[in-house]
């Protein structure tokens, strides 16, 4: 079974797709992760973020992995190089949108993407995996929260590393990641026709997890039936 997992910064999808995966046993694929992990190496290697050609040339070339983590939280490599802490910079947060919105890009990734979904039984989440990645999944859910909930969740990340952010600047940059996601040519940002839409802003994660497995254990239970 494949559960895809999409919405915007902060509505909480990779923190669920990975509970749910590690609760049952799946494999977690976190798309996020290996765009961030090619944005990453495209600043290293000081590639402009407009080079679309060169930009989907790395994107191609670059071997993404994962291995298994503690608390099911997945280690990511970039060849034999793991990059888990390094794709969480600042600087990769705010590159990451412009390097994944260049069609080259999506269009390498898309293949190894669906090479990882060919593992079995697994929960990837992004923002494309049910419209574009994987349209065929078993469960398609999108997850969803206001701004000011999905800036706040995101300041609390930042502040436990040590990054002092306002509410107000997260809200902005929040409002223009979400404005750049669903307006970009390939795969913009959007719920699949067939998903079911979560509103997380009044839900603390165990209830998201909570409804997600019943929406699962209903699918399971229909296709056995």
């Amino acid at each position: 079974m494949i559960v895809a997992i999409d919405g915007p910064a902060g509505a909480g999808k990779s923190t669920v797709a990975r509970m749910v995966a590690d609760s049952r046993g799946w494999t977690y694929i976190d798309t996020g992760a290996m765009y961030r992990a090619v944005t990453l190496l495209a600043l290293e290697q000081d590639i402009a973020l407009d080079d679309e050609e060169e930009l989907g040339q790395l994107a191609g070339n670059a071997e993404i992995g994962f291995k298994p983590g503690s608390e099911g939280v997945p280690r990511v490599f970039a060849g034999c190089r793991e990059v888990t802490a390094d794709i969480r910079r600042q600087d990769v947060t705010h590159s990451v949108s412009q390097v994944s919105a260049h069609p080259e890009v999506r269009r390498a990734m898309l293949e190894k993407q669906r090479r990882l979904l060919e593992s079995g039984d697994t929960v990837v989440d992004g923002r494309d995996i049910g419209t574009v990645v994987c349209p065929g999944a078993d469960v398609k859910i999108y997850l969803t929260a206001t701004v000011a909930e999905r800036a706040g969740r995101r300041r609390l990340e930042l502040e436990e590393k040590g990054d002092a952010i306002s509410q107000e600047q997260m809200e902005r940059e929040i409002r223009e990641r979400d404005e750049y996601d669903s307006s970009r040519r390939v795969a913009p940002l959007k719920a699949a026709d067939d998903a079911v839409v979560i509103d997380t802003t009044e839900m603390n994660i165990d209830q998201v997890v909570a409804a997600v497995t019943e929406i699962i254990d209903k699918a399971q239970e229909g296709a056995a039936g």
